[in-house]
């Protein structure tokens, strides 16, 4: 028995080698560990027996039997670590398959929305006006399904509404029999336009929603007829030389970039009241022939009126103006409403209004008799 252990030892050489040969073959390990755990055993039984002959042997044998043991479990520990990392592995090719998947598919999505968005842009330019009105009504699904989109979509309704548009009301001039062929064709044309009117209103987010994106309309030279911004929120608005017709409304809105009404003109009633322009407020040049109504409307950041004119009636009572305001040659045909919320300090060089309708002008401010039934304003 004493010589027990020299036998382990030579079995746990052999199972050394086996290890050594089994690794490099990438073959099973199972063979290599249960001769060194037979070795193991024979070992420390036979050293417990060799060192202290007064060793019972139950308890060499159950040390031997611990130590041989210790070996297969720490070959159950390394399959168990192995088979974790190669979960591992496969969870992350999974991962990686499905993000490829998602890749591939998103990439079909946009291709599809592309050609989608080309096709409708392209069937606005249809003679059929019931087809140029299924396109923009795709362009806004495709808006809405897709946020990415929703500047471009915009831009492209804002385009289609600066196309040219003769209004016949707009040239009394006209023949009667060319009035009459042309009525038909341009009533239809219209309804198109006010589609294209309201789906810009629907695109644009609510006035009260935090953290909204902020889309720009380009309405340049583009013709208005019940326009309705109304409680909607813009970033840039632009409406330089635009024809307003009717009644347009951009009241209780919020313009957060600058706001152009430079030699607008408005033809029909205009609400801007309770208005927001967080940026410039620029209605250079601007007429309006009926009434425009600015009450309660927040101006807080510059604003300008120079040389416009105004036939209609003229409100700004209540509103809040954060820089002065320039009235440098503006005229006001049918009476003013000026009381704003708080003490306003305006430029008013050359600032005409009519005697012969009523007007609120701020404390202070002097109005001097001009020829033609006008004052002349001086703040």
């Amino acid at each position: 028995m004493k010589y027990l252990w020299i036998a382990g030892a030579v079995v746990v050489v052999v199972a050394v080698v086996l290890l050594l040969v089994q690794h490099r073959r990438a073959s099973s390990l199972l063979v290599p560990t249960l001769t060194g755990s037979v070795g193991v055993f024979l070992l420390v039984a036979g050293w417990l027996f060799a060192v202290d002959t007064g060793t019972p042997k139950n308890e060499a044998i159950k040390t031997g039997g611990l130590a041989g043991g210790a070996v297969v479990a720490l070959y159950a520990l390394w399959l168990n670590d192995r088979r974790r990392r190669t979960d591992e592995e496969r969870q992350k090719i999974e991962s990686d398959r499905h993000g490829l998947d998602s890749a591939r598919a998103e990439h079909d999505r946009s291709r599809v929305a592309d050609e989608r968005f080309a096709r409708s842009v392209e069937l606005l330019g249809h003679d059929a006006e019931q087809v140029r009105v299924g396109a923009m009504h795709a362009l806004a699904g495709l808006a809405r399904s897709r946020a990415e989109y929703t500047q471009t979509v915009l831009d492209v309704l804002c385009a289609y509404l600066r196309r040219p548009f003769d209004d016949e009301r707009d040239d009394p001039g006209d023949e009667p029999g060319h009035r009459d062929r042309h009525e038909h064709r341009d009533e239809r044309e219209l309804e198109v336009r006010l589609t294209a009117q309201r789906l810009v209103a629907d695109l644009l987010p609510r006035a009260g929603e935090e953290g909204a994106p902020h889309y720009n309309l380009d309405l340049t030279r583009a013709y208005l007829e019940y326009f309705d911004l109304s409680h909607r929120q813009v970033g840039d608005l632009v409406l330089r030389a635009a024809r307003l017709r009717e009644s347009n409304s951009f009241h209780h809105a919020v313009v957060h970039g600058g706001a152009w009404f430079t030699d607008a003109r408005s033809r029909g009633r205009l609400y801007l009241h309770h208005v927001v322009f967080h940026g410039k407020a620029w209605f250079s040049r601007f007429t309006g022939e009926q009434a425009v109504d600015y009450s309660a409307t927040r101006f807080l950041g510059p604003s300008k009126f120079a040389e416009a004119a105004f036939t209609g009636p003229v409100t700004f009572e209540g509103c809040e103006f954060a820089e002065p305001i320039d009235f440098e040659l503006a005229r006001f045909h049918a009476g003013l409403n000026l009381e704003p919320a708080r003490p306003t300090v305006a430029r008013t060089h050359g600032m005409h209004i009519s005697l012969e309708h009523p007007n609120k002008l701020p404390d202070g401010w002097v109005v001097e008799r001009r020829e033609g039934g006008f004052g002349l304003v001086r703040s």
